[in-house]
């Protein structure tokens, strides 16, 4: 295996008939690949050299759920995101529609200071996360960063705005569908 030079918590190995991954977070492994019979060896390696648990399938990663169907692999962060709900007190809150304005103007003095700089920054902090799964708030989220320093009123209602869009869907994620190859494809704008 050869570790990955970006990410040095992966390894990978390619084979003739296909490619492994072991991806390694404290104590959890995580094996991916296109080479089944080289999986196999590699959790038989693994089993008669260390003391393991194989669990199978994997379902749930660093708060990140996995679920299969016959159209791809799902990939969400549901618990995460009610977690969130339930930190603020809007679970029964009425789901934002966006998770930010279309013509939000935030200013870093625009507003009265926000009484919890703490709480602010660690529900963004905590925003942070689902952006993983839910690319659709990285803009909100990255905005709402901004102002981590000196949070006034306007973010914060801006932060619970991403947490009520969030409400709307908490099981939306990333589909990797199963068909055909797999292609990612990526737009931003940089403004």
């Amino acid at each position: 295996m050869k570790q990955c030079q970006v990410d040095h918590f992966v390894f990978g190995h390619d084979l003739k008939d296909g490619t492994i991954l072991i991806v390694v977070y404290v104590d959890d492994i995580v094996i991916i690949g296109s080479d089944n019979n080289g999986i196999d060896r590699l959790k038989n390696f693994l089993q008669n050299h260390f003391h393991r648990k194989d669990l199978v399938k994997l379902k749930y990663f660093l708060g990140i759920e996995v679920a299969r169907s016959r159209h791809g692999i799902n990939l969400c962060q549901r618990k995460n995101v009610l977690d969130l709900l339930e930190e603020t007190g809007l679970l029964g809150a009425k789901p934002a529609e966006t998770p930010m304005e279309s013509n939000a103007k935030l200013s870093i003095d625009a507003g009265e200071e926000f009484d919890d700089p703490g709480r602010y920054k660690r529900l963004v902090g905590k925003l942070n996360y689902p952006t993983i799964t839910r690319p659709d708030i990285s803009f909100a989220v990255s905005m709402v960063s901004q102002f981590m320093q000196h949070p006034r009123v306007p973010h914060w209602e801006v932060v619970l705005r991403i947490v009520k869009y969030l409400k709307g869907v908490p099981g939306h994620g990333l589909l990797h569908k199963s068909e055909g190859t797999l292609e990612i494809e990526g737009y931003t704008n940089a403004d």
